[in-house]
């Protein structure tokens, strides 16, 4: 038995920019994120020690965060940027639950809309989760 599945249609270049769009809160917010652990920046730096985190582990983290973004950007290698970008801001909305922080509700709505802004501009993804007309 072969499963053939349909060419998706072409998204549209309102679509695809709408796409583009979407990618950029995640991605800077991401990026701002790790500018401020590789940066060192003070507040970064003790909110690391107050959750119990080595020093060492802010530069690796924030690296992960520029590597997570560069998939993210690159067509070829979107899809597993978005699939390691959401694993990072599931940490991340795990860390504030844990934390009793409010603010676990913004790395959950980053990951959604960076799925939703691939989705727009990547044809496999609508291919995986099509849309269909009732």
């Amino acid at each position: 038995m072969t499963i053939t599945l349909e060419e998706p249609r072409r998204a549209s270049k309102v679509a695809t920019i709408f796409g583009w769009i979407l990618a950029l809160p995640p991605v800077g917010l991401m990026l701002m994120s790790a500018y401020f652990k590789l940066a060192r920046v003070p507040m970064a730096v003790e909110g690391f020690q107050k959750a119990g985190y080595a020093d060492s582990a802010i530069l690796y983290i924030g690296i992960a965060e520029v590597a997570c973004v560069i998939l993210y950007l690159i067509p070829q290698t979107a899809v597993l940027g978005v699939i390691l970008m959401t694993g990072y801001l599931g940490g991340a909305a795990n860390h504030h639950v844990r934390s009793q922080e409010t603010e676990f509700i913004v790395p959950i709505l980053l990951g959604v809309v960076a799925w939703l802004g691939l989705y727009l501009r990547d044809r496999r993804i609508r291919q995986l989760v099509p849309i269909r007309k009732m």
